[in-house]
């Protein structure tokens, strides 16, 4: 194993240290107090590494790490797109904010959330927004917690079901689930779309409304919002809008102007924030006029004050160096970047709905997957194993689970020409090496760290520390 491969206890060596530290009790004026009681009796089995190689460590850590900084993310339903610098510095100016600080000395922070709500407010043809939810699952929690709560406020406590079609993100569910709705499955129809007359015979007085991603997971568009609207409404039923995919939607439609009453808005995919790795996120709740009292018995009690405001700050920020006239621009992009690069594979991959998509859109496969008697076939695990090797982050592999070998694609509306063209043919060449050798996509990676793992024995027995040989 080289120098660079090791961990950070392979690298330690016995006295070894990389700052001076005075020993003894004697020479520490630290009045412990009671805590002297927490001391150990015998010092932690911590790595002993020089200041350099601590430093050359985690840096080389930092440098395998995929970021969207150094390379194309085509994550499908997840819009790992580059955000402006700009609006990395601008959330610093608030940096000394505190939430329990004077009132007079928050005016400027009140006036950018003021802003805030006025700028989704245009956009999304909601009337009141909150900021609390932190994320945007939070958010489909708290739009469902004011669904629930308008039905109690007219007495109408018999709404106990939601409606999710099963091309839903995963967390409609169980956000209903937590909220005490129970949900009910919507089957899509053969175009992969909501079936309004699959949608009849779910209706009834105890649906307290519908959860609808439009364009749905797939990338496309619900063409039948209007009738579905309508029917739901017509049985006293309400609409959730799930915000997730509304990067081709921005400044071209809003869900306000579709029949929606009460949505969620992913600000950490839309409108610029770092996006994975656990946070940071924000997923702010609108409503429209007539659930504006239920929203408020909701609001403050999701979380503390006005939930992530750094990430409120950036997307204030986006929005306004976008301005009236560029907003309009981010979805039409999306949608071509999508199109574009479903269009130039279509001939080497499955497309399981041949249809206009909008942001992202589904493969079920390789259409000569290399599989022949005795010989295994390539997979969608595969190629995005393969992916690796040629210097891209992989694809959403295996969802939606409507086809058995989904690879969903997402590029975004900041991906250049080039950067299209450039996985495009990386994606060619893949599907022409599986036709020859599937082998040598079934034990891909070969240029990564670490190469093919035993992924099921990795999650049944991962390995969570570091145990010194003897």
């Amino acid at each position: 194993m080289s120098y660079y491969e090791k961990l950070i206890f392979e690298l330690s060596k016995p006295g070894r240290r990389g700052a001076a530290v005075p020993s003894g009790t004697g020479e520490v004026k630290v009045p412990f107090g009671d805590g002297a009681k927490c001391w150990r009796s015998e010092a932690p089995a911590l790595p002993e590494v020089s200041e350099p190689d601590v430093v050359r460590h985690y840096t080389r850590l930092s440098q395998l790490n995929f970021g969207v900084d150094g390379g194309f993310y085509p994550l499908g339903s997840c819009t790992m797109k580059y955000n402006p610098k700009v609006c990395e510095d601008v959330p610093a100016l608030f940096a000394g904010l505190h939430p329990l600080q004077d009132e007079e000395t928050t005016a400027g922070a009140r006036e950018l959330l003021s802003g805030a709500e006025r700028f989704l407010c245009a956009l999304t043809g909601m009337k009141h927004f909150t900021f609390s939810p932190c994320a945007g699952a939070h958010g489909e929690l708290t739009g469902l917690m004011i669904i629930r709560r308008y039905h109690e406020m007219r007495g109408d406590t018999a709404r106990t079901r939601i409606l999710v079609p099963d091309s839903a993100h995963g967390t409609n569910p169980a956000s209903a689930a937590i909220c005490g709705l129970e949900p009910v499955t919507v089957p899509s129809g053969p175009d992969g779309l909501v079936d309004p007359e699959a949608l009849r015979p779910l209706l009834g007085p105890d649906i307290a409304g519908i959860m609808l991603t439009n364009p749905n997971t797939l990338g496309l568009f619900e063409k039948h919002i209007k009738e579905i609207a309508e029917l739901v409404h017509g049985c006293g039923g309400l609409l959730y809008y799930d915000g997730a995919n509304l990067n081709p939607l921005v400044g071209v439609l809003r869900p306000g102007d579709m029949g929606f009453d009460v949505m969620h808005v992913n600000l950490h995919k839309t409108f610029s924030t770092p996006h994975g790795g656990g946070g940071p996120g924000s997923g702010p709740v609108g409503v429209c006029e007539a659930l504006k009292d239920a929203l408020a018995q909701v609001d403050g009690k999701v979380s503390a004050f006005h939930g992530n405001f750094g990430v409120i700050v950036r997307a204030y920020a986006y929005i306004l160096m976008l301005g009236r006239e560029h907003v309009k621009e981010l979805g039409p992009f999306a949608t071509l970047a999508a199109n574009y690069i479903k269009e130039s594979l279509r001939d080497k991959f499955k497309l399981p709905i041949d249809s206009v998509c909008k942001h992202e859109f589904v493969f079920d496969g390789l259409i000569d997957d290399g599989g022949r008697e005795g010989v295994p076939a390539a997979t969608t695990l595969d190629v995005a194993k393969r992916m690796l090797d040629y210097g891209f982050h992989a694809p959403t592999i295996y969802f939606p689970l409507l086809f058995h070998q989904s690879m969903m694609i997402e590029p975004t509306e900041t991906e250049s020409l080039e950067t299209l063209d450039e996985c495009i043919a990386v994606l060619r060449k893949i599907a022409d090496e599986a036709a020859v050798d599937p082998s040598l996509l079934k034990s891909a990676p070969h240029n990564t760290p670490i190469g093919r793992p035993d992924e099921t024995e990795a999650a049944r027995h991962p390995i969570l520390k570091f145990t010194a040989e003897a």
